[in-house]
Parts: C-alpha cells; structure tokens; sequence
C-alpha cells in the first residue's frame, strides 16, 4: 500500500515512541494526586507544558490540554470571547458544528473561489456585536494557506478576538507567528506523527474563555478530566520535532507533491483547487472522481481521501467545495492527495499511475 492520507493522520513517529513508552510503563501515577506518583506526573505534564509553549512562543499558563482537535475547535467555537462568532465557511466541521451551540449564535462569511479568506470577505459580515472570528490557518481540504496577520488586524481593529485551527498548519507553518498574531489557536498530535487523543487549546492572557467540561480542577478549573500524561509527553515531542524539521518537510513534501501531480497533470483532465496551498496536500477534482475513485484507488494499493476523515462516510459534497463556490456535483468529484515523511519518490510516480489508470487514461 502506497499511504497518501497523511492530512487525516500519521504514523507515530519512533522519537514520540521512545518519549512515551518510559510513561506508559512507569509514571502511571494522576497528575492530580498529592502523593509521589501523582507528583512525578505532574512534573512530566509541567515540562511538556513549557516545551509546548516554547515551540509556539506563548506562556505555558496558555496552554490548555484536550483531547485532541475536535474537542479543542469546539471549546474555542462555544466559549471565548463574548458576543456572536463569525467563521470562515471552510472551517473544519468540529468548528462550524459547534457555531449553533455557542450561547449567542453566530454567521458564516465568504471566501473566494480559490479558497482564500480575505479581509474584505470579513468586511460585509462582522457586526458590531460580532466578538470572535474563527479561521483555520490553512484548510484540512485543499490545504490554503490563510493570511492570518492581515485577517487578525483587520479583526483585531473591530474590537473582536480571532481564533485560528493551526491543526493542519502545524507542520508547514510558523506557529510562532500565527500565535503572535491571533488570540487563541488549536492543535492536534497525531497530524503531527503523534499520539491520538491529545491536542491543546491555546488561549491568550487575559482572553476570556468558558469552561467547556464541567469536573475537576484541571487545567486551572475550565477543562475538568484526568490528563492523558503519556499522550501529553508524546504531542510534546511530536510539536518539537515538527518545528525542528519544518524547513526540510516544507521542501520534501512540496517536491513530492509537484512530481506527483506533474506526473498526473500530463495523462488526465485534472483541476488543482486552491492558491497558496501548502506543500504537503493536494487536492484535485476530476471527471470521475469522488469516493468511487478513492474506493478504486484503495483496491489498486493507494490509500486517499474525499476529503476530511471525519466526514468520510457521509455521502454529501464537500462543504468546503461548496464554498468556493462549485456546484454540488464538482464538490463530490474531488480527492485529496497528502505527503509525508515516509513518502518516496518512486511512491509519488506510482500513485499517479495509479490515478491513471483508475481513470482509464494509462
């Protein structure tokens, strides 16, 4: 099998493997407990903790552990700020699916057709009672690269707070300056080669934020439940390691993606979705595309996707498609395509091949 699906997930890296292990084997022990066991993981979760915000520039009294993207999408949706939210319409769907949950509603706006989100998108639809804008830094779909600086600005200047999902942007991206530039952000491991079921909500000071579970007093009271110590440990390394290697898998799998869509542009009728995209994800809409290509493909040894994972099993066209402005046939023919570490070259050429001849173009 040829793994293009790394925008969905990936594999756990080795290095995050050999940090977590010592803790699932030793360091059992609550974080919240009193005693030494609890106190030995409390101090892993502590260090964690400031590595986290040492990678994103932030303090580590702004880092809030959850479990993982969704959860952290949700909390940020429903509980920063005051007033109504106003989300780019391309949001994951943990985010436009908490919007009717948030205590004072909220509005989409627009985005062009090629996936961007523009201050002047922003213009016609903030309101005066609009206090927090939500967009993601680049697009689990096609992978745009949003202008966060601008956008926050521009929000910033309205009297508003912006929230932005950096769960697929964390990467390719500098989190620092996003983080700089927003007010609150999410993220998730295992997009990262880390654990799943552990991801963090970054909250600035002084950002004022709803308790999203009710419980204990972790996570200073706003996030009760039990820390996942050895998921935390490992998203830790996985966040390091990222930002650490950044510049080579920018131009690793920026260059696996162009071979592989040259490879491919030059034998089918294919459109590539989006401008500034990054360099890990392609996402390109075919004559006969759609979970009927993705299902061939998975027969023929390729493992890709419609679109998001968690959307995969329902047979509607892509709302993020649907955004920018295609009619509801072209968002279903879609397939993303996307990169990683552990892809070869010689895996690029095949699975255009492969694409191919599924289309019958070989």
């Amino acid at each position: 099998m040829i793994y293009l699906d790394y925008a969905a997930t990936a594999p756990l890296l080795s290095e995050v493997l050999g940090a977590m292990l010592p803790v699932l084997k030793e360091e059992f022990g609550n974080a919240d407990s009193l005693h030494s066991y609890g106190r030995r993981a409390a101090l892993l979760v502590t260090r964690a903790r400031d590595e986290i915000a040492g990678v994103l520039g932030v303090l580590p009294s702004e880092v809030f552990f959850t479990s993982g993207g969704t959860e952290a999408d949700n909390w940020a949706v429903r509980g920063i700020g005051k007033g109504k939210a106003l989300l780019s319409p391309i949001e994951h769907a943990a985010a436009l699916e908490a919007l009717p949950l948030r205590r004072e509603g909220g509005d989409l706006c627009t985005v062009s057709r090629d996936g961007i989100v523009r201050v002047t998108d922003l213009e016609g639809t903030m309101s005066e009672d609009t206090g927090l804008v939500c967009v993601m830094a680049v697009n689990n779909e096609t992978g745009c690269v949003q202008p966060i600086a601008p956008i926050a600005d521009y929000v910033h200047s309205r009297g508003a707070l912006l929230f932005s999902d950096c769960v697929q942007a964390a990467a390719t991206q500098d989190l620092k300056a996003i983080a700089a530039a927003a007010d609150a952000l999410s993220l998730s491991a295992h997009k990262l080669g880390g654990p799943k079921g552990v991801g963090a909500l970054v909250v600035k000071k002084g950002v004022p934020v709803r308790p999203l579970i009710a419980g204990g007093e972790q996570e200073r009271g706003l996030r009760g439940g039990t820390l996942n110590v050895a998921g935390i440990v490992g998203f830790a390394k996985a966040l390091s390691l990222a930002a650490e290697r950044r510049e080579e898998y920018v131009r690793r799998t920026g260059a696996l993606r162009d071979l592989f869509e040259k490879a491919l542009g030059s034998r089918t009728r294919m459109t590539v979705d989006g401008l500034n995209r990054a360099p890990n994800i392609s996402h390109l809409t075919f004559e006969e595309g759609g979970d009927y290509l993705v299902n061939l493909l998975d027969l023929k040894g390729v493992a890709a996707s419609g679109g998001a994972a968690c959307s995969a099993h329902a047979a509607l066209p892509s709302h993020v498609m649907l955004a920018m402005g295609r009619t509801p046939e072209e968002a279903k023919r879609g397939v993303r395509f996307s990169f990683g570490w552990e892809t070869t070259e010689e895996e690029a050429l095949r699975a255009a091949d492969v694409v191919a001849e599924c289309l019958g173009r070989n």
